[in-house]
Parts: C-alpha cells; structure tokens; sequence
C-alpha cells in the first residue's frame, strides 16, 4: 500500500502577473483565498507519506479541486482573462501540479500497490447564514467500500482518543462531488481510495492547526 497526502488550497499566492485582477488583495486573506491551516496540518502529516504534494496558488486564481469544466474552475477575479492566458494558468498551474500527482498514482497501481490518497483541507465554521456543525469532516465515495471502511476507522480511531471531536461523513461537502479526488477515482476505478479530511478553521490560529488535531490524525492515520 502506498500513502499519497496532498493540499490543494495551501496557500494564496497570486503570481506577479496577476496580482492586478487583486487591487484589494484582503479577499485572499479569507477562506476564498486558501484553506486557513491546512498547509500546516498537511506538513505535520506528510513525513507518513510514500509521496506528497502541495499548492499554495490561490484558489482565486485557478481552483485546483475542480474539472477543467467546472463553472467554479475560476473566480470573479480571473474567470475575465483571455482564452488564451486561462490555458497558460491552466499549464503552469493545475496540470503540472495534478499531472504529478496521477502519474505517481498510475505508477503505483502498476506496480501492484493500492493508494490510499488523503487530501487535507479545512472549511469555514460558518458559510453565509449556516453554522457549520462539524469539526473534522471524512469525505468519501460511499459507493467504494474501501473508502468507506477507511473513512469509519478513521473515525472510531479520532474519537478513541478524543470522544470530544464531532466527527461527520461527508460533511460539509459530498465526497463524490466535483473535486480532485473524485476525478482520480474516474482515473482509477480499482486500487486507488481518496478521502478528504476537512478540519473546521475555527481551530486555526495564525494559520497553524493545534497540535492536539494533528496529532490525533496522525495517530489515526498509521493504524489505517
């Protein structure tokens, strides 16, 4: 078995080039901008990895955890750039980072190892008028039932050493919606599982995760 960790939303960089589509760059500051604390989350953890991969380009720029087809591919911001410069941002950006990652993936399904994939994210205690109702989140195709069997071990494994943490499947999002984990189960019907695990920002504190959560994921991710 190979681990794969990856954060999508690690960051909110915004290449030179760009930084005009961003005269009140205070957007990029908020959970728009980045995952607060996933990065840091995602560094604690990634020393489990046989291979990890991060980004720290902002969503606003171009959203990595979404199809090439999806509306919410770009935002407001730069979803009003020529054709012609989407695809150079679409190269140096999204390929380049998701091309690497799937290609670790296929060469270890052809060497005969399953993957599990676990991408790190985090999510905004309160998204308009809803309060999120949630502090780690397991996301997953319900349907693969290796994922569901990784998603609940992990689970029982959170609360054995914190009973304290609300833990919730498939929640804030729907683990088969667009994203890039569900792009790479299309990729790989047999051998690859992807959960995301999303942790509730009200956690991060200048960025950075407590160390009581990324201990416990780390504790529940090698008994997986």
């Amino acid at each position: 078995m190979k681990l794969v960790i990856t954060c999508e939303h690690g960051g909110n960089t915004i290449p030179e080039e760009y930084k005009l589509l961003f005269p009140d760059n205070t957007v990029l500051e908020t959970h728009r901008g980045y995952d607060l604390g996933a990065l840091d989350a995602f560094n604690y953890l990634q020393p489990l990895a046989d291979y990890s991969n991060y980004s720290t380009t902002s969503r606003l720029l171009i959203e990595l955890n979404r199809s090439l087809l999806h509306k919410n591919l770009y935002s407001e911001f730069s979803k009003k750039l020529p054709i012609n410069t989407k695809k150079q941002i679409i190269k140096k950006y999204y390929t380049i980072y998701r091309s690497a990652v799937s290609d670790y993936i296929e060469a270890s399904i052809k060497n005969n190892n399953a993957v599990i994939h676990l991408s790190i994210h985090s999510f905004t205690p309160q998204l308009n008028q809803e309060i999120r109702n949630c502090d780690i989140g397991l996301l997953f195709d319900s349907r693969k039932v290796n994922e569901k069997e990784i998603a609940v071990a992990l689970k029982k494994s959170i609360l054995a050493q914190n009973p304290n943490y609300r833990i919730r499947f498939n929640y804030p999002y729907l683990g088969k919606a667009d994203g890039f984990t569900t792009t790479l189960r299309k990729q790989f019907p047999e051998h690859y599982s992807g959960i995301e695990i999303e942790i509730n920002q009200s956690f991060s504190n200048n960025n950075t995760m407590p160390e009581s959560i990324k201990t416990t994921l780390k504790e529940s991710i090698l008994k997986i």
